[in-house]
C-alpha cells in the first residue's frame, strides 16, 4: 500500500493505494511523491502522467493522524509543487471521494476527467486549519475566487455536476467509462508533437502565473531544428501519421 507506479505503453499510473483509510496520504506518501515524478520524468517512454485511486476512491486527503508529522504545510506543498511543475501532461482521473489534499492534488494536475458520481470537498474549516496560500492561489486560478471561497467557507462536499460547472473538473463520465475515456485521451496526447505538447503546457503555465518567459522563441527555434514542423506538414500533405522526431 502507499503508491503505486505502472508503466503502460506511453502512459505512467501513479494510484493512490490505501483503501482501508480512502486512500487518504500519510506523511510517507506525501513525501515519496516528488522522487516518484523524478523517475517519471526522466523515463523517455513515459509521455503522460495519470493520477488515481485505488478501490474506486481519488484521495480522502491528508491522513489527520499524521498532521503532527506534516511539518505544517511543507511536505503537502512540496508535493502539490512537484505534481504541478511535473514537465509532462499530467491527467487526474477521479473516481468517489475527491476532498481536502486528494483536490490539492488533482488541482496540481493538468486536467482532471471525474466520475458522475464523484464527490468534492476542501474541508479545513471543519478543522480549524488554513489552507495554504500557494494551494489557495492555485484553487482561485482554476475556479474563481467566488467558487473557491464556497468550497473553503463552506467545506462541504459538493457533486460532479458541480464541479464541472466551476471548472474544477474537465469532463465527467459514468463510473464504468472513466478510465477508457482517460486511456483513450492519453493515446491522443501521446501520439501529438511532443515538442508542441511539452511547449504548450510551459507556456500556458507561465501565463496563467504572470511569469514573463522567453520560451517561446527557445521552444519555436527547437521545432524548427529538430525537424518536428517538416515532419508535421509532410505527414499532412501526405495524408499519414506523423512519426516526429523530438522525444524529449
Amino acid at each position: 500500500m502507499g503508491l503505486d507506479l505502472t508503466v503502460d505503453g506511453y502512459v505512467a499510473t501513479i494510484r493512490i493505494d490505501r483503501p482501508d483509510k480512502r486512500n487518504a496520504m500519510s506523511a510517507e506518501m506525501w513525501q515519496a511523491l516528488p522522487p516518484l515524478l523524478g523517475r517519471i520524468q526522466v523515463d523517455d517512454r513515459v509521455r503522460v502522467l495519470v493520477l488515481a485511486g485505488a478501490d474506486g476512491t481519488f484521495c480522502a486527503g491528508a491522513d489527520i493522524a499524521d498532521v503532527g508529522r506534516l511539518g505544517g504545510d511543507g511536505l503537502t506543498v512540496a508535493a502539490e509543487e512537484a505534481l504541478s511543475t511535473f514537465p509532462k501532461p499530467a491527467i487526474a482521473m477521479i473516481e468517489g471521494y475527491c476532498v481536502g489534499g486528494g483536490c490539492q492534488l488533482a488541482a496540481a494536475c493538468d486536467l482532471r476527467f471525474a466520475a458522475d458520481d464523484a464527490r468534492f470537498g476542501i474541508t479545513p474549516a471543519k478543522l480549524g486549519l488554513v489552507y495554504p496560500e500557494a494551494t489557495t492561489r492555485r484553487l482561485v486560478s482554476l475556479i474563481g475566487p467566488a467558487a473557491a471561497k464556497y468550497l473553503l467557507l463552506s467545506a462541504d462536499l459538493v457533486d460532479a455536476p458541480h464541479a464541472l460547472r466551476i471548472g474544477l473538473v474537465d469532463e465527467i463520465h459514468p463510473a464504468r467509462l472513466l478510465a477508457a475515456r482517460v486511456a483513450d485521451f492519453c493515446g491522443m496526447v501521446a501520439s501529438r508533437s511532443q515538442l508542441t505538447v511539452r511547449a504548450s503546457k510551459e507556456i500556458v503555465d507561465a501565463i496563467a502565473e504572470d511569469r514573463l518567459t522567453d520560451r517561446h522563441t527557445a521552444w519555436s527555434k527547437l521545432s524548427v531544428e529538430s525537424g518536428e514542423i517538416d515532419e508535421g506538414i509532410a505527414a499532412f500533405l501526405e495524408r499519414r501519421p506523423p512519426n516526429f522526431p523530438w522525444s524529449r
